[in-house]
């Protein structure tokens, strides 16, 4: 008799215990659920597309008005390519033109030049006219990757080892990279502040770079931000 009086306390406070902490427990998703309530934003209204930064910058050098730029900003990846490839590629050709001028050459004399990734002017304003960032799940993620010097040429900028444009990492200089594949030939270096005649002052502009390198220091893990330098 009394073993069974002390099995039915243990099991009334069992239960006891229990019921009390279900109710906590649904205190507790209350009082979550109305938090969340209170935090929640609203979406009511009507949005519009405003800007696309897949490739930061290829609009700003490519599109040779605000108006062009706004409306780049604007229209869908998928019609990109038809809608300002012709334009991108008109406005590369007009820049070497203008640094040939500058340079005392004639336009004819500084055309676009394939770049280090093999790619002609139409194909390349192709690719940059769509701000997107493409995937290649069987290759690696870069903006760009040079090669391994296969040739033993001493570059590693035009070797097939070179991968571009299959996506873009944190510590990829997404600007440098796009300059060179617009300005800097099959070297990657055509128009980088050489010297030409050996007087000690640049002869050739330096269109391959804008001049300020990564001092980010980035985590592996989200969101990736390092220490403040």
């Amino acid at each position: 008799m009394k073993l069974s009086n002390i099995l039915y306390a243990f099991s009334y406070a069992a239960a006891l215990t229990l019921f009390v902490s279900c109710n906590n427990d649904d205190d507790n998703v209350t009082m979550m659920e109305e938090e969340m309530e209170i935090a929640e934003m609203d979406f009511s209204g009507t949005y519009a597309q405003a800007d696309h930064m897949g490739r930061p910058g290829i609009n700003t050098v490519l599109n040779g008005d605000d108006a062009s730029k706004d409306l780049h900003n604007i229209t869908i990846p998928s019609e990109m390519a038809g809608n300002f490839q012709a334009g991108f590629e008109a406005r590369l050709e007009g820049l070497h033109d203008a640094y040939a001028v500058a340079l005392g050459f004639t336009a004819a004399d500084v055309d676009y030049e394939n770049n280090i990734l093999g790619l002609d002017a139409a194909t390349l304003t192709g690719y940059l006219a769509a701000d997107v960032l493409e995937v290649a799940p069987n290759n690696v993620t870069t903006y760009f990757l040079p090669g391994e010097d296969a040739d033993m040429d001493g570059n590693v900028l035009n070797d097939p080892a070179v991968i571009g444009l299959t996506g873009r990492t944190i510590q990829d200089d997404v600007i440098d990279v796009s300059l060179i594949l617009l300005f800097g030939g099959m070297e990657g270096d055509r128009f980088s502040g050489q010297d030409t005649d050996g007087d000690g002052m640049a002869d050739l502009p330096r269109l391959t770079s804008d001049g300020v390198s990564i001092t980010a220091n980035p985590t592996t893990t989200f969101p990736y931000l390092g220490n403040p330098e």
